[in-house]
């Protein structure tokens, strides 16, 4: 937290540009930061006021979407990887993150989103004053403080996924740690933050969400996908009631992201598979995916990531064995007559969804894993094109209409509407065999039914881990309560296909902790680990140089530690 004043100074120096001439040098004031003083620099502001850094990397190694290479897999079969550096070691065993703090760690995505935090304060604290003073904001003036108080809200929502428990209702909440919920610019040089409750922390985040929601004007963004535009907040109220099992406020404003309840949502899907025959290039994938003119994109952000890298590099860790069977190879009540082999000669069938045909890379080789193109290919930025350096980014789809999608069909599911639950998940499925793959061979698809998804995931165990034992209701007790058979295989078939669709973006490792998913983890030759339904693990614990600088840090399990020589005496 030392460093964030440093940083956001420099952030206001690069937005605005700092004046310097050596004549004036005495005259220039003492605090050289350009000073808020007109609607065009507040709006400028928030420009750079999303978080740089991507939680997806460190989330994926924490979450069922990969497995270790260097383990056995059931035919004794192992290898001898590296993995792409130390500090993936350790987010794959649930460890403390201590030996990577460059991009795609923890401590890149405590400090990216408080730095996106302290700009939406500067913003925020301007217009604060300019109405302490008696002005009356004007629409562009009101549509930016929505913004900042949503850009607040969305930062701290998340950093709160991934370092705090799950929400758990207020009770609970009130007895775990939050987050420091930063509502001032920082004026001191070593400022002490209290953690807070998870409560606090919640409460906190669905005020400035609430504030800040009505006030959202499109108008005032040039391209407004780069920005909390109003489908994205809606989106964002979507996913935060989702998580907060406030399912009707969940379906409301599900269906306020995509324009209305009765909207035809099939035109928000993703196209990309139709068009696998328009790329070469990996980089291909990523362009028309990350695409501002894409209707099923609501919100993107550009990030520093090397994550495409750690994936395609034939490193350690990879979408491999049951993580691989689960997700690209994955069946479902509706491909399940897809069957395919690779053309090595290696292994035998396995069953994929014929739009992941030509749509996905290999790690090293096959063996070591697979990825989806579309949602990790990464964008070089040349620096010098001569010595071939520059910066690695990933754009996040952050908000879309996926994601929107099934946050509706679960919040339906719970209120009772189960057909319309099994509705939405049809539009999604559907929307992916249009894909050149499928042609001729449509009458292999089966449509979903609430009687094949039971089938399917409740009456008999899919395996893979594809049907985990949902506890959501261990974790945070709601009026609405799974119920089983039916009510619970359509969660399942839910849970299912987000983690198809959310493959590589990290939101899986936040679906394991909200729905209280516990799984055995193989590691190296003979390690063997398992993540429990109340696991003090899931809640990642805060950078060292913030727990260093005194903040309370995350509760950890026993861990073993070296004898000191003292222990022993020698006897002979």
């Amino acid at each position: 937290m030392k460093a964030k004043k440093i940083i956001y100074t420099l952030a206001l120096g690069a937005v605005f540009g700092l004046s310097s001439c050596g004549s004036d040098f005495l005259g220039t004031p003492t605090d050289s930061r350009v000073e808020l003083d007109s609607t065009e620099k507040l709006r400028m502001l928030l420009v750079s006021s999303y978080p740089q850094n991507n939680y997806a990397w460190p989330c994926e190694l924490m979450s069922d979407n990969m497995e270790d290479n260097n383990a056995p897999d059931d035919d004794g079969l192992r290898y001898n990887l590296s993995a792409y550096d130390r500090g993936d070691d350790e987010m794959f065993r649930w460890e403390v993150c201590v030996s990577n703090t460059s991009s795609d760690s923890p401590s890149t995505i405590w400090e990216s989103h408080y730095n996106a935090i302290a700009g939406a304060n500067a913003v925020l604290e301007v217009l604060e004053k300019w109405e302490s003073d008696g002005k009356t904001l004007d629409s562009a003036q009101r549509a930016i403080k929505g913004e900042a108080l949503l850009i607040r809200s969305y930062c701290h929502f998340m950093l709160a996924q991934v370092f705090c428990h799950p929400y758990r209702g207020d009770a609970e909440n009130a007895a775990l740690l939050g987050i420091p919920y930063i509502k001032k610019p920082e004026t001191t040089v070593k400022p002490n933050y209290s953690r807070g409750t998870l409560k606090e922390t919640y409460d906190n985040v669905r005020a400035d969400l609430e504030a800040g929601l009505p006030l959202i004007d499109n108008s005032i963004y040039e391209i407004p996908k780069y920005h909390f535009n109003k489908t994205a907040a809606e989106a964002f109220a979507s996913r935060f009631y989702l998580i907060t099992r406030e399912y009707d406020k969940c379906l409301e404003h599900s269906n306020n992201a995509f324009g209305g309840a009765d909207i035809d949502v099939s035109a928000f899907m993703n196209t990309i598979f139709q068009n696998l025959g328009n790329f070469y290039y990996i980089s291909d994938f990523g362009k028309f995916a990350q695409g501002s003119d894409k209707a099923r994109n609501f919100m993107l952000i550009p990030t520093y990531s090397v994550a495409f890298r750690h994936f395609a590099g034939g490193t350690r860790y990879g979408v491999i064995r049951d993580a691989l069977n689960s997700t690209i190879h994955g069946s479902s009540p509706a491909w399940s007559r897809f069957q395919y082999r690779m053309t090595n000669g290696k292994g035998s069938t396995f069953v994929m969804h014929p739009c992941f045909n030509g749509s996905c890379g290999i790690n090293g080789k096959s063996e070591y894993g697979n990825y989806f193109a579309g949602n990790i290919s990464e964008q070089f930025e040349y620096t010098d094109k001569i010595a071939g350096i520059g910066y690695c980014h990933v754009t996040r789809s952050e908000f879309n209409a996926e994601e929107t999608l099934f946050n509706r069909a679960e919040a339906k599911l719970f209120l009772g509407d189960i057909n319309g639950a099994v509705a939405d998940l049809s539009i999604w499925e559907k929307s992916r065999r249009d894909c050149p793959d499928a042609v001729g061979s449509e009458d292999l698809f089966v449509d979903l039914t609430v009687d094949n998804i039971r089938q399917f995931y409740v009456d008999r165990d899919p395996g893979y881990g594809i049907a985990k034992t949902i506890n959501i209701d261990q974790i945070c007790p709601s009026q609405w309560s799974l119920a089983p058979g039916e009510m619970t295989a359509v969660l399942q078939c839910i849970q299912h296909f987000r983690r198809i669709e959310m493959l590589h973006t990290g939101m899986r490792w936040f679906d394991i902790k909200r729905l209280g998913l516990e799984f055995d983890r193989k590691i190296g030759k003979d390690g063997l680990d398992h993540l429990s339904i109340f696991d003090e693990r899931k809640a990642v614990q805060i950078p060292a140089s913030i727990v260093a600088a005194g903040m309370q840090q995350n509760p950890r399990p026993a861990e073993t530690k070296l004898l000191p020589p003292s222990t022993y005496v020698r006897v002979n």
